[in-house]
């Protein structure tokens, strides 16, 4: 009896915490905006004080709220987001995380974009173009691509119109970032041309095409890493 009653004190702030999110969606709160204070949301939620403050501490670790001293507690940006939720800055060998990163990516991506070439609309598309475009004039000037490059990808993530995908780029976008740096971004012309592929597999709605793009896209990328290796 008085274990369960433990039990059920100690999973309070637990089901606080998702009320507060609860409440989040209801009123549709956005990053920075401020939540009701302690005592509003202990008297709306019916708990204590004490109950608000543990289960506020929960979503702060979570990335959903933030605290700022002396002025409240807010909606984080991208909450629930973490940027590095698989602690990959941790992992001592890149070399092999790379490659597993190339395993995942060549599980999802062809698929996303197969995805993207069937629900993409011409706005959409026309976004992708920019971007390709925006990717070979900096290529062409010597210019650091990377953010553009990850832009790319996340934009057919969404093309995809899956939720799912779109909530685990965060992953892909760490690939991209090490595929570029340990290819010393090398594979320009590659780029270029499967970029374009795609862009065109996907206006053409044609998602045989951008699947086979994709994976030639990923294949130039595994191909530069294990020539690196050899010549390292």
């Amino acid at each position: 009896m008085l274990e369960s009653l433990q039990n059920e004190k100690k999973l309070l702030p637990e089901r606080v915490a998702e009320q507060i999110i609860t409440l989040i969606k209801d009123k549709e709160l956005k990053e920075g905006d401020k939540l009701p204070n302690e005592f509003e949301m202990a008297k709306q939620l019916h708990v204590g004080r004490g109950t608000i403050r543990e289960a506020v501490k929960i979503l702060v670790s979570r990335h959903v709220l933030e605290i700022k001293r002396g002025c409240g507690t807010f909606v984080c940006q991208n909450p629930g987001k973490i940027d590095d939720p698989l602690g990959f800055a941790f992992v001592s060998d890149k070399k092999k995380l790379a490659y597993d990163l190339y395993e995942l990516r060549m599980m999802i991506e062809p698929n996303m974009a197969a995805l993207a070439a069937e629900k993409a609309d011409e706005e959409g598309v026309a976004e992708l173009q920019k971007i390709a475009d925006e990717i070979k004039e900096s290529i062409a000037k010597g210019q650091d691509y990377l953010e553009k490059d990850i832009q790319f990808h996340a934009l057919i993530s969404q093309l995809s119109q899956n939720s799912v995908v779109s909530t685990i780029i965060p992953v892909l976008q760490t690939g991209i970032s090490f595929f570029i740096h340990m290819t010393n971004k090398s594979l320009m012309r590659e780029t270029i041309e499967t970029h374009q592929l795609l862009v065109d597999a996907i206006a053409d709605h044609d998602s045989q095409a951008a699947k086979k793009a994709m994976e030639q896209h990923l294949k130039y990328n595994k191909e530069k890493m294990d020539e690196m290796m050899k010549e390292g």
